[in-house]
Order: structure tokens, then C-alpha cells, then sequence
């Protein structure tokens, strides 16, 4: 990697690594539970599930990602553990989320009140787990679960700034690049991956990159590549 490229990756990081840039982003949903569990005013669930989901909508432009994780949350009155737990799920055929509709996230929440009966938390479920136990999803060793990614970021960085470091037994080494193909084209630009495949080898490959930058925190490199977007744009 030249010097040059290092630096930028290194700049865009520290600058965009910033919840200024984050007032309109999915992981605002999670971080609003997160406050209010500071507060007392709910619970790590309440965190866990609104991250799930507003990953999991995390797809197409930002207002449209936004006005449907409001929409979820209106349904859920805001108290997502308490919707989970109460099993009275509109299920209907309607679209909340572009292809996603009601009763797909119905049966999301049978699978988180089945997993939360038994477990107090979702940190202990590896990406293939959550595949398959939570999206009942075919095992796929090859994919990036990039949703999956961008939610064990947020749950596990824990600098303060935009993720929210509640779980404590990931290690931010372990966690890697939430792979879509925005990411995958910014990486390719920045000369971060050559790879013709947008699968796990292809976001393990980012991610050493970035572990060569950021040896205690690689995915910190994701505000990197963010930082590329919006300065190319500018």
C-alpha cells in the first residue's frame, strides 16, 4: 500500500469516526436504547433487537432505511423486548422494508423470543448462528453477512464515538468489514482488495488490510471507507 493511501485511510478514519455523520444512520436506532439503558430506561435486549433490525434494513437509501426502522419502532412502541416477548407480531403480507415484509420480521421475533427464553443476550451467537438461527438462513461459509458485521460493530467497538461497546466478550481483532457492494467498490478503489468476489475471503482481505493500519481495531477502516465516499462526492 503506498504511504499516500495509508495517510488518507488514516485521516478519513479519525474524522468520520464522528456521530455528527451518524444523525441519520441506522445505528441511531440502537443508540437511542443504548442512552436510555444508561438512564434505566431500558434494557440490553431493547439494544440488541433494535440493532438487529435496523442492520438488517440497512439496504438502499439512508431516509427509506430510516422511515421504515421508525415504522418498526412505532410498531414495537418503542419497547422492542417487550414486543419480542409479548408474541403479538403483525404478520401480515405488507411491505415494512422493500422486499422485507411483516410477517418475515413476525418470524424474526419467534426466533429472538425462542433464543432470549434461554439466553440473556446475542453476543454469544457466531455469524453462522445468527444465519441460521435467527434468519433461518442455509449455512454459508462463503458469505460476507454483511449485516450481521455491521451489527457485532456496533455492539463491540467501544471508543466512545459512534459503535457502543456493550458486548465485552467480542474482541474488536475478531470483528470484520460489513461487506456490501459500496464497500467492496471503495475498497477496490483504494487498492485494498483485487479480488472479483464480494464473499468472506474477499472482507477478510479488507479487513488485514485495515489490520495492517489499525492493528487493535480493523474495522475501524470502515469510517475509512466511508470517509472515501463522501470526500470523492465533495
Amino acid at each position: 500500500m503506498k504511504e499516500s493511501t495509508r495517510n488518507q485511510l488514516i485521516e478519513w478514519a479519525e474524522k468520520y469516526n464522528d456521530p455528527e455523520y451518524f444523525r441519520e444512520d441506522p445505528v441511531m436506532f440502537p443508540r437511542k436504547f443504548a442512552e436510555d439503558m444508561a438512564e434505566g430506561r431500558a434494557v440490553l435486549q431493547d439494544v440488541e433487537i433494535a440493532a438487529l433490525f435496523a442492520a438488517h434494513f440497512a439496504w438502499g437509501r439512508r431516509e427509506m432505511i430510516i422511515r421504515d426502522c421508525n415504522r418498526l419502532m412505532d410498531e414495537m412502541e418503542w419497547r422492542p423486548f417487550d414486543y419480542v416477548k409479548a408474541g403479538a407480531w403483525r404478520d401480515d403480507e405488507t411491505s415494512i422494508h422493500r422486499t422485507t415484509k411483516w410477517i418475515d420480521v413476525a418470524r424474526i421475533c419467534k426466533r429472538l423470543k425462542e433464543w432470549y427464553f434461554w439466553h440473556p443476550s446475542l453476543e454469544s451467537l457466531t455469524q453462522d448462528e445468527f444465519r441460521t438461527t435467527i434468519f433461518r438462513q442455509k449455512s454459508d461459509p462463503k458469505a460476507p453477512n454483511k449485516k450481521i458485521n455491521m451489527m457485532r460493530r456496533w455492539m463491540v467497538r467501544d471508543d466512545g464515538k459512534v459503535d457502543l461497546g456493550l458486548w465485552k466478550k467480542i474482541k474488536k481483532t475478531d470483528l470484520i468489514i460489513p461487506l456490501d457492494v459500496h464497500v467492496y467498490n471503495r475498497a477496490v478503489a483504494c487498492g485494498l482488495t483485487r479480488r472479483k468476489q464480494r464473499d468472506l475471503k474477499t472482507a477478510l482481505q479488507i479487513t488485514d488490510a485495515f489490520r495492517d493500519i489499525f492493528p487493535d481495531d480493523p474495522c475501524l477502516g470502515d469510517f475509512a471507507l466511508f470517509g472515501y465516499d463522501i470526500d470523492k462526492d465533495a
